[in-house]
């Protein structure tokens, strides 16, 4: 494995002591409710199993994909007891395979609820699901026209155990927006039609608008992975991810002369040129490109010409040359220069950042609570 990094253009260390420290500190804020995760996209990118397995070693027992096939793939990696999750529900005709695979949907329309009842009928025994509500954002949940259909026949969830009423908060990351008191009396109202069922609200920042969004279980997400959860306040969390980047090569240019594609900077006077190993095809994204800061030994060093491929630029005029020899590694995600300080350079969100990255980098877990 050390030849493996070594021979790599960069490495992507997870840190999940970190995860755990995420979680423990959501647990803590709510209090009483459960604490859930979400582990879609791959964990947003940092490997679903590997933090998955720790979350439930920290006591976690719900764990929320988008997919179906997300499900399937992490449902070897916890034991029976973990309750997996698809958000998305069931793709159509594919209802059986939840059962075969011990994964649970999000009922999100009359259709996914028709189906899943069909199914109950069809095994004569009543099944387990959740059923998502639109509170507001206008993207999954059942509309206030379906919601009227199944309060006017009830009927339609005969053989649905619904253990959750739940829906998602559009703008929890502004504590000061009025549309989210606006979904949580508009949810108080809507699960009251679900009488003995539980209750989920919360995504990452929906847990720091207070108990009244907890109810029963919380969904953090990004939160788990060090991305602020409040938009202008200072981040809590620990961050998980630290990438670096390997450097190939330096070289002087003169001034006057064009960097990368596309000749987009042009150095003012003579300067130093360092080429790292990584580019768009590792998810480090084209916005950044004239944009974008590294660190090298603590250094910053600005990105200049455009993000290639497999490449990007930086101006390290300032930096010593002793720091600059090949192979040396450069911070592109650090406690310096964090995920959503990129993410800001980027014109975009931490998630972006996290679920971009991509299959190159060799990938290092750490976890001091395994190791001692």
């Amino acid at each position: 494995m050390q030849q493996l990094a070594e021979r790599t253009g960069a490495v992507l260390r997870i840190d999940l002591q970190a995860v755990r420290y995420n979680y423990r500190l959501l647990r803590h804020r709510l209090g009483s409710a459960q604490c859930g995760a979400a582990v879609k996209a791959d964990g947003y990118g940092l490997g679903a199993e590997p933090v998955a397995k720790v979350l439930y070693q920290e006591g976690c027992r719900h764990f929320f994909v988008a997919h179906l096939e997300e499900a399937i793939a992490l449902r070897p990696a916890l034991p029976i007891d973990a309750h997996l999750i698809v958000m998305h529900g069931s793709p159509v005709g594919c209802e059986s395979e939840f059962i075969t695979h011990g994964c649970m949907p999000v009922l999100n329309s009359l259709q996914q609820i028709e189906d899943w009842a069909a199914l109950a009928a069809q095994r004569q025994q009543r099944l387990p699901a959740i059923v998502q509500v639109d509170t507001g954002m206008a993207r999954m949940g059942l509309s206030s026209h379906e919601i009227q259909i199944l309060q006017s026949n009830p009927a339609l969830c005969a053989g649905i155990d619904v253990q959750y009423v739940m829906s998602h908060l559009a703008c929890a990351e502004d504590q000061t927006n009025p549309m989210n008191r606006q979904q949580l009396d508009t949810f108080n109202a809507l699960r009251a039609l679900f009488p003995g069922s539980k209750a989920s609200l919360a995504n990452s920042a929906g847990i720091f608008l207070g108990s009244e969004f907890h109810f029963d279980l919380a969904r953090p997400g990004a939160a788990l992975y060090g991305v602020a959860p409040v938009a202008g306040q200072e981040n809590p969390l620990r961050a998980v991810a630290h990438l670096q980047g390997r450097l190939i090569q330096t070289r002087e240019i003169p001034a006057g002369t064009g960097v990368g594609y596309g000749s987009t900077w042009r150095s003012k006077e003579t300067s130093r040129i360092a080429t790292i190993a990584v580019g768009y095809a590792d998810g480090w994204l084209r916005s950044l490109s004239n944009r974008g800061v590294a660190h090298i030994a603590g250094f910053a060093a600005p990105m200049v010409g455009n993000v290639s491929m497999d490449t990007i630029t930086l101006d390290v005029s300032n930096i010593a040359p002793v720091y600059l020899q090949p192979g040396t590694f450069v911070d592109l995600i650090s406690a310096t220069n964090t995920v959503d300080d990129v993410a800001a350079k980027a014109n975009t969100i931490g998630y972006e950042i996290l679920t971009s990255l991509g299959t190159r980098y060799y990938r290092e877990y750490t976890d001091i609570a395994q190791a001692t």
